[in-house]
């Protein structure tokens, strides 16, 4: 930076502009430990959205600082080319954790790339070609993963992938169906048009289905009950496999168990995560079966995917979750969010709908309970108020108009109360007229 210069004006003289910060104001972060960051002027934030689901046990745990800090001084870096006790030991910790015969891992570097090595590994193992993702789905920013992403927002470009069609996503509060219909119909609903997508828009022979088991950036959205299992039996029924999208939802976020389709008793061939697997250091993986990975022949590379310094983090980070039971707490501390967030959405009219599981809940927000039109205005009021309050949420919804929470897993109580109260105050400042939409994003 040049003399004087702050660093969000050279950020915003240097960087693209997609690099993009929340707030009219934005927060140049300088440390933090724990659910709690502090800015460049020594402001506190009490962190309720963990760098999108990402620092699942907390910024700078002494856990995994050590682990990376001693690993730095031994090897900071091999490429795949070389074995390493520390991928190894990923591996076959993250095995152990995922479910039914799930054993076979590639760690790349972001869920991006961990999406990618899945659908390849997919069309490799059929032989097909054609993949089905959800829309309001997020995959990631690569050329194919973009293409997957069913927000028009965000795909930068004109479609270039061949092969990709959507299906609608189990949205049931935007469900066509209304409220009046049970939640099976829904699920039969939804389960009927991802089959007529098969049939009519492919040529019936797909190599897999994508889905994340809950759709963060479309703002939490969770699936009704039965879907994922029936979405699966679906795309196997037409000799295609079933990815499950675990980048947000892994690692006990949904609470009591370890995956998000565990909630479905499904065990899907191939998984991916990244985010929370290695508390913020840039480590993906995708795991599949022994059968699906013998079927990648070609060769392929990830120069840092595995990099021990890296998978020294991801280590200690899986080694705290199983510590610390991190699935028996996000069921805990996820109740006790949704208690509050459901007493929020009784006392303000445009709170139109709460949903999650553990800790990843959300608020939609609405102009009218009635029509349900999103309110992303009411969303920027009330983000800069809970920025006011000291408190870190985040957007998500096809028009930011979502505020979701997802705080690190070993939030205690005490400080989920606190957060509560925070985001409660930031509701009131919210309420009443908007004269403009503050820029959150």
């Amino acid at each position: 930076m040049t003399v004087g210069e702050t660093a969000v004006a050279a950020q915003r003289a240097h960087l693209l502009p997609w690099v993009k910060p929340y707030y009219g104001e934005p927060i140049e972060l300088s440390e933090g430990q724990g659910v709690w960051l502090r800015d460049r002027q020594g402001r506190e934030y009490l962190d309720f959205f963990a760098g999108i689901l990402t620092t699942s046990v907390g910024h700078c745990h002494s856990d995994v600082v050590s682990a990376v800090e001693a690993q730095a001084r031994r090897l900071g870096h091999t490429s795949t080319l070389y074995v390493t006790e520390q991928q190894v030991e990923a591996a076959v910790q993250l095995a152990r954790l995922s479910p039914g015969n799930l054993r076979r891992s590639a760690f790349t570097n972001s869920g991006t790339e961990a999406v990618e090595t899945a659908v390849t590994a997919a069309c490799m193992h059929t032989g097909r070609s054609e993949v089905i993702a959800l829309r309001y789905g997020y995959s990631g920013r690569s050329a194919l993963t973009a293409n997957l992403t069913g927000h028009g927002h965000w795909r930068p470009l004109p479609t270039q992938t061949v092969g990709v069609k959507h299906a609608r996503a189990p949205y049931v509060y935007r469900s066509p169906l209304g409220d009046g219909a049970t939640e099976q119909e829904q699920t039969d609903f939804f389960i009927d048009d991802l089959v007529e997508v098969i049939e009519t828009t492919t040529n019936g022979r797909p190599a897999a289905l994508l889905a994340e088991t809950i759709l963060g950036v479309a703002g939490n959205v969770v699936p009704p009950t039965g879907y994922l299992n029936r979405a699966a039996e679906v795309i196997r029924s037409y000799g295609g496999l079933f990815i499950s999208d675990e980048v947000q939802t892994g690692f006990g976020r949904t609470g009591e168990l370890w995956f998000g389709i565990e909630h479905e008793d499904v065990v899907p061939d191939i998984m991916v995560m990244a985010k929370g697997i290695a508390n913020g250091f840039p480590v993906a993986a995708t795991i599949t079966t022994d059968e699906i990975a013998e079927s990648w022949t070609s060769p392929s590379i990830s120069t840092f995917g595995g990099n021990p310094v890296c998978m020294a983090a991801a280590v200690a980070t899986m080694t705290v979750m199983e510590e610390e039971n991190v699935p028996a707490r996000c069921a805990e501390r996820g109740e006790q969010v949704r208690h509050a967030l459901d007493a929020l959405c009784d006392q303000f009219e445009w709170i139109g709908d709460v949903r999650g599981r553990g800790l990843m809940q959300a608020m939609e927000l609405v102009e009218d309970a009635k029509t349900k039109e999103p309110s992303p205005r009411r969303a920027h009021a009330v983000m800069e108020a809970a920025k006011d309050e000291g408190l870190l949420v985040g957007l998500g919804g096809r028009y930011s108009h979502v505020v979701r929470t997802g705080p690190s897993m070993l939030i205690t109580a005490e400080e989920v109360d606190d957060a509560l109260a925070r985001l409660a105050r930031a509701c009131r400042k919210a309420d009443g007229p908007i004269k403009t939409a503050a820029a959150c994003v």
